[in-house]
């Protein structure tokens, strides 16, 4: 179907006694007491199928509502890779999965993007979850046939404004009432709080932690509310949840996506197994790019029109992993340069029931944005096609609009972390990064005085995914707790070599042609030492 279902995001998993203790703290206010009731031996582990190879699973009660801890429950679908060198085990390494809305369980227990020779399976039980509203986890549900029939571009036009003002009524709505009280209780604090119940449950003092892209806030948090309970973090491709001006939001993803376009040309220019060497390739894009917003051009294998939206998104997800990626929009942009409209198609009809759409619910419960008018919005459009010439505007805008007249409760806002008493934190980012731009990753770091960054020189999303050095430096800090000295720098590790497997890239964060993100879809075409 036309409509592209994009998870993550770029997008996107037993039983113990009630956990209290923790339910008082706000956001900004450390809160590392750890919870009075709950044990180990409360873990119903049981295998988690024959596919999953040695893999456990269990579900862990957990509040619904966290600030009445006796209240309703949920049971948090939760997995556990035992570490293979017992005698050497070093503890647990919480993974949190990206999104929102990707679930851990398929990615990092029954997937294995933590592979079973990576220095990390030795030396850690790896522990991750669907998380609240995701997945195995209580999903947030919504109406497929709603979800399908989203809007699919930023508003041009005041009617297109108002439309999608009410149609996020309509879903926002719709998704509390198929879903039930969870709906109001997915935000990123609860989430962060269920990794604390885990890490008690499993009667750990300390668990180290990892995560990518959206799962970094959730570690900011943590590493906000329990400081003493952090052994080590790593975060990559972060996330800045002190952004207030929806422009700036805005701006920033558009000046990396901007750059992150340049870059392929540039390297397109300099590598002769690119299938546009020899060509601009900017100006090849510019020039298909006016012809999608001219109504003519098309997928030449389907003769399926593309519009300028679509062709922005494919453009986005190939620069997740340039190693692959890359290659693939070269000849993606190369096949398009001949072809010609030859027939008109239509979406099949919507499939009844419902699906599962956490990532408006997780988001929109996270961010609130000021945006009082169209003419505000077209403004923003105006000013940012000036900043970036050649795409104009990240695809990313639906971040923003996607949460106007959203009817959800915004009960985790944006806020400066207040982090202290933790140990060093690594903090790896990008030189540009399509779905969580470089400058986020300073602007956290300067909320975060314990933190250092390592610089990747290369183009990418989820640096251990895109750097064999990053990956190295990781995995040292994780196990042995050895931060590089500040300034450290992994120099850029692009392919000049076209990939022998097909050419398929992991689907990122989802724009507005409809997502049913649970999952980050396919898993790239390499071995990562951790994977999304």
């Amino acid at each position: 179907m036309r409509r592209r279902v994009l998870a993550s995001a770029l997008t996107g998993l037993a039983l113990v006694t009630q956990l209290t203790g923790v339910a008082s703290a706000r956001p900004g206010v450390r809160d590392d007491r750890r919870p009075q009731t709950g044990t180990p031996a409360g873990i119903g582990w049981s295998a988690c199928g024959a596919a999953a190879r040695r893999a456990e699973c269990a579900g862990l009660k957990v509040p619904v509502d966290w600030a009445h801890p006796g209240g309703q429950t949920l049971s948090l679908a939760i997995g556990r890779l035992k570490a293979r060198d017992p005698a050497k085990r070093l503890g647990v390494l919480v993974v949190h999965p990206n999104g929102p809305g990707a679930s851990g369980l398929d990615a990092y227990i029954h997937g294995r993007t933590i592979p079973d020779g990576s220095p990390l399976r030795r030396y850690f039980d790896v522990v991750s979850m669907d998380p609240r509203g995701v997945g195995r986890s209580s999903p947030v549900l919504c109406s497929a046939d709603l979800v399908e029939r989203s809007p699919q571009t930023y508003p041009a036009t005041e009617a297109e404004y108002r439309g999608w003002l009410a149609y996020n009524a309509r879903l926002s709505t719709n998704c509390r009432e198929r879903t039930g009280d969870l709906f109001d209780h997915v935000d990123t604090t609860s989430a962060a709080r269920d990794v604390d119940a885990i890490r008690a449950a499993l009667g750990e003092r300390e668990i180290s932690f990892y995560a990518s892209s959206y799962g970094t806030q959730v570690g900011q948090q943590y590493a906000e509310l329990f400081p003493g309970h952090v052994r080590a973090m790593a975060l990559e491709s972060i996330m800045d949840h002190s952004i207030i001006s929806p422009y700036d939001y805005l701006k920033t993803m558009t000046e990396d996506f901007e750059s992150s376009l340049r870059a392929f040309s540039a390297w397109c220019h300099d590598t002769a197994t690119c299938a546009l060497h020899g060509r601009d390739a900017t100006a090849l894009w510019d020039h298909l790019y006016r012809r999608a917003k001219a109504g003519t051009l098309a997928d030449p294998q389907t003769g399926v029109p593309m519009s300028d939206e679509e062709l922005r998104v494919e453009v986005l997800q190939n620069m997740y992993l340039p190693s692959v990626g890359w290659f693939r929009l070269a000849s993606r942009l190369d096949s398009l340069v001949d072809g010609r409209v030859s027939r008109r198609a239509t979406d099949p009809p919507p499939e009844p029931g419902t699906v599962n759409y956490a990532y408006p619910a997780i988001w929109c419960s996270d961010w609130k944005w000021n945006v009082r008018s169209f003419a505000q919005l077209d403004g923003y459009r105006r000013r940012l096609k000036a900043l970036a010439p050649h795409t104009e505007l990240s695809p990313f805008w639906s971040d923003v609009v996607n949460c106007l007249n959203w009817r959800g409760r915004v009960s985790n806002p944006q806020h400066r972390l207040r982090i202290t008493g933790t140990p060093p934190i690594l903090l790896v980012k990008a030189r540009h990064d399509v779905a969580t731009p470089a400058v986020w990753t300073y602007a956290a770091a300067r909320q975060m005085p314990s933190s250092v960054i390592l610089e990747y020189d290369g183009i990418g999303h989820g640096q251990s995914d895109n750097s064999a050095c990053a990956r190295a430096h990781i995995a040292a800090y994780l196990i042995n707790r050895t931060i590089p000295p500040p300034g450290t720098r992994c120099a850029p590790e692009y392919s000049t070599r076209p990939p022998t497997r097909p050419m398929s890239v992991p689907d990122p964060p989802p724009t507005p042609l409809r997502n049913t993100h649970d999952t980050h879809g396919e898993n790239p075409p390499i071995t990562p030492l951790f994977g999304r």
